[in-house]
């Protein structure tokens, strides 16, 4: 029901559509009424990245003419970020889309990106222009690859697939 707030006329199949290209169907489907189930205060508790990920799901749903995510994968896992980035690269295609991001993996294919350090605009640019510049976002971005660098070593220590030291 949630996810039918995009466009309330919907078909089921557009429905489960835009579900699965947000990567929630299978949580949905475990439900005790799976998509009838009613979550929020009187329902079900859904975490922070399965909120994310139903409202990224009424989004592709609705496929507005104006897009705005703010920090629309901040709760998600690296895996789960980047098994829903083709799906709001497909949903902000041909369309006017204002993305607010700390995560700057989910801005490299940006027309522009404006930099903001303490309220003003420090840098703009493209990905790779701005970080061949060696400013802000550069710095940002090297950090960035860093600290994936880091979770991901600790990821396969914790599953199992690599040394744990």
């Amino acid at each position: 029901y949630n996810i039918q707030y995009g466009r309330v006329n919907a078909l089921d199949a557009d429905i489960v559509a835009a579900a699965k290209s947000a990567d929630i169907h299978t949580r949905i489907l475990s439900f005790p009424e799976a998509y009838n189930t009613q979550v929020g205060e009187r329902g079900l508790k859904l975490s922070g990245g399965e909120k994310q990920r139903v409202a990224i799901a009424r989004t592709i749903l609705k496929a507005p003419a104006v897009v705005l995510l703010d920090e629309a994968t901040s709760a998600l896992d690296t895996q789960t970020e980047r098994n829903i980035q083709a799906a709001l690269t497909q949903v902000c295609k041909n369309r006017t889309t204002i993305i607010v991001a700390h995560r700057l993996s989910t801005i490299i294919h940006a027309d522009e990106i404006l930099v903001l350090k303490d309220g003003e605009i420090v840098e703009r640019g493209r990905h790779e222009e701005l970080v061949a510049s060696g400013g802000v976002y550069s710095n940002m971005w090297h950090q960035q690859l860093e600290n994936d660098s880091t979770e991901s070593v600790r990821e396969q220590s914790e599953s199992g697939t690599g040394e744990a030291r």
